[in-house]
């Protein structure tokens, strides 16, 4: 019952999802001309699709992350609960990033979005189950994450007559882009091969190796500047 009733949630907010980005032109940073002179309803067009972008196609480090979360555990209720935790965790950090309570942009973020990467896939690999202490480490990977979010948000930089509704659509552009690698990751995968036995050998474990390598990689480059 949870199954099929997650099932066709996942289905219209796909929907909806495809919908409003086939209806509205995508703007390209480039794009962004005069953001001081920008009301509220351009605002709110153009950075929810910002926030998107940020996630598909240029964020891949986050989408390695919402991934990572995704593999040990393909059930819809479980990656429900560990996708709003890491939701709420970086709306707080980038929120307070960009009202200038905290950094928007330090060294360190970076290289620790990368460790956050790393634990999560290894924790596949020597996991069979999820753990309830995982819920707290992704409230904490989520508020790195978030200062990351703010990062570029803070090379775009938000319209001073829309700053808040800039801030909220952007937000929820980035929450749209988890939620359509949540939706692709359980279309592909957890639809078709999450009740095999073989899911944990053949794709958990091999999937999880190649995201840790990758982001291993991304911590070296990241900590060698």
């Amino acid at each position: 019952m949870y199954h099929s009733t997650y099932s066709r949630s996942f289905r219209v907010t796909g929907l909806i999802i495809l919908f409003f980005f086939l209806s509205k032109p995508i703007f390209a940073h480039a794009g962004i001309v005069d953001i001081e002179k920008m009301n509220a309803k351009d605002a709110a067009i153009l950075y929810v699709q910002l926030g998107y972008k940020h996630i598909l196609p240029l964020g891949l480090d986050h989408i390695l992350f919402v991934l990572s979360l995704f593999l040990l555990n393909p059930r819809l209720k479980s990656i429900l609960w560990q996708a709003t935790t890491f939701t709420v965790a970086h709306t707080i950090t980038l929120g307070l990033s960009m009202y200038q309570i905290l950094p928007t942009a330090t060294n360190w973020v970076e290289p620790l979005i990368a460790l956050s990467i790393i634990y999560v896939a290894l924790e596949n690999i020597f996991s069979t189950k999820l753990k309830p202490y995982r819920i707290g480490i992704i409230f904490l990977f989520g508020l790195i994450h978030g200062m990351g979010f703010a990062g570029a948000l803070g090379n775009i930089g938000l319209p001073p007559n829309a700053y808040m509704v800039s801030l909220l659509m952007f937000n929820l552009g980035v929450e749209l882009g988890q939620i359509t690698v949540i939706l692709i990751a359980w279309f592909l995968l957890a639809k078709w091969f999450g009740n095999k036995i073989y899911y944990r050998k053949l794709i958990v474990i091999p999937l999880s190796v190649l995201i840790s390598l990758i982001a291993s990689y991304w911590l070296f480059e990241r900590i060698s500047f």
